[in-house]
């Protein structure tokens, strides 16, 4: 098993930027693609981005392209979401995910999710 701890959440205006973390432990040489993923209330989770360990590959969905960055440290198996120039519509619980396989934007392709962090922004 592999588990994941979020942090780095909390409540911020419009503009601002936030870091997310995620730290992995357990039986993490299995894992390869780190992802993080939001849901908002009413809403389905989606994909925001993602990346993999072996050749540091990288995805962003669409809404986040240019102003998300994901990036890990494979050293301390922790993955990072630095978010900029955040909106009202970035609210949401974001959601670490950790799978075996390349970088995917499908939920099923990820074995393992963290408990998730909060992130607010005000207008």
């Amino acid at each position: 098993q592999v588990q994941l701890v979020e942090s780095g959440g909390g409540l911020v205006q419009a503009g601002d930027s936030l870091r997310l973390s995620c730290a992995a432990s357990g039986r993490t040489f299995s894992v390869n693609t780190m992802g993080w993923f939001r849901q908002a209330p009413g809403k389905e989770r989606e994909f925001v981005a993602a990346i993999s360990r072996s050749v540091g590959g990288t995805d962003y969905a669409d809404s986040v392209n240019g102003r998300f960055t994901i990036s890990r440290d494979n050293a301390k198996i922790t993955v990072y979401l630095q978010m900029n120039s955040l909106k009202p519509e970035d609210t949401a619980v974001y959601y670490c995910a950790a799978g075996t396989r390349g970088v995917t934007r499908k939920r099923n392709d990820y074995a393992y999710w963290g408990q998730g962090t909060q992130v607010t922004v005000s207008s």
